[in-house]
């Protein structure tokens, strides 16, 4: 086991070294960010001093290698916008996106795991047709469109919901502030039912429809058929002997979901202006904001690379027929 997770940490470090130059080159390929800090009038010996105090006067090779250098330090470098540390600021405005992050992901597995049970279960049935049929409107409706529509009546019309905004619950609560955590709960709850339910109608359908399949193949299995033939209930049979063995491909797209929904609600942070990274991000690329841009991919890319070994070690639990090595 020890040798297996220091040569998936080997292979995190190739991994953050290549979504960064990636995103080092798209970002650059882009324009010039020192056209943001002089006037529009500005002429050249303006924008080379501008690109000089910025370090991007430098070769963009020499640029990333210091880039990778300040990486293995923990510098992140400075916002080139408001010239305070670009990691901090990612920090700042990530209670706000696991605020929205977790809730989607909670919400999307309450309803998306009984659902799918139901429909294996009703295999053929109207019943599983009609769960099959929402699930493929669910994946089919746009995210930007969902939160727009969303906000348009329920918001608008209704006046059911705040349209905007965050009062927030998980910043105080890590800072330790629990009696203000708790007093922002119900406010915070309101202000963030229209955004996470945006963000859960795709996990939603997706992990339906995932549950339903992982449960089918598993029940024609031979073991299954012994558990019947043993006269348990077909309750004990789902519950104790398929499902746990159907897990396996649902604590995959589960796992990587948390990581899929922290880096991508920058839509649905803009739409419901929502002061999280997904926002943070969204405006730093508007901005050129090189840093912050980066800040956020390597913090992204160590998300998703932690979860990837996570759910390996969770395969060896859930099946003791898999051995790491």
């Amino acid at each position: 086991m020890a040798q297996y997770i220091t040569r998936r940490v080997l292979l995190a470090v190739l991994v953050v070294i290549g979504v960064t130059l990636l995103t080092f080159i798209s970002i650059h390929l882009s324009g010039d960010p020192a056209v943001l800090y002089v006037s529009e009038r500005a002429g050249q010996e303006e924008l080379a001093e501008a690109r000089r105090r910025l370090g991007l006067d430098k070769p963009l090779p020499e640029q990333y290698l210091n880039f990778l250098s300040g990486l293995a330090r923990g510098d992140l470098g400075l916002s080139l916008a408001n010239r305070t540390p670009a990691l901090a600021l990612v920090i700042e405005r990530l209670p706000a996106t696991l605020e929205l992050t977790l809730g989607a992901l909670l919400l999307s597995n309450i309803i998306a795991i009984p659902i799918g049970l139901i429909s294996a279960v009703k295999r053929g049935t109207r019943l599983d047709g009609t769960i099959m049929l929402v699930a493929m409107f669910g994946q089919s409706m746009p995210g930007f469109w969902l939160g727009i529509m969303s906000i348009l009546f329920f918001g608008v019309t209704l006046r059911a919901f705040p349209v905007s905004g965050q009062v927030p619950v998980l910043a105080p609560l890590l800072a330790g502030d629990i009696n203000t955590a708790l007093q922002n709960l119900p406010a915070g709850i309101h202000h963030a039912i229209l955004p996470v339910v945006t963000i859960s109608v795709f996990s939603i359908a997706r992990n339906a429809r995932l549950v339903r399949s992982a449960l089918l193949e598993v029940l024609g299995q031979e073991y299954v058929t012994t558990a019947r033939a043993k006269g348990l209930s077909e309750r004990q049979v789902i519950l104790r002997h398929a499902l746990r063995n159907a897990m396996i491909p649902i604590v995959t797209i589960v796992a990587l979901e948390f990581g899929f929904l922290l880096s991508g609600v920058i839509v649905t942070e803009s739409v419901f202006a929502w002061p999280g990274v997904g926002r943070l991000v969204f405006n730093a690329i508007g901005q050129r904001d090189i840093p912050v841009v980066q800040a956020a991919v390597v913090f992204f890319a160590f998300v998703f690379v932690g979860l990837n070994l996570v759910v390996d070690i969770l395969y060896a639990y859930l099946d003791p027929r898999i051995r790491l090595k």
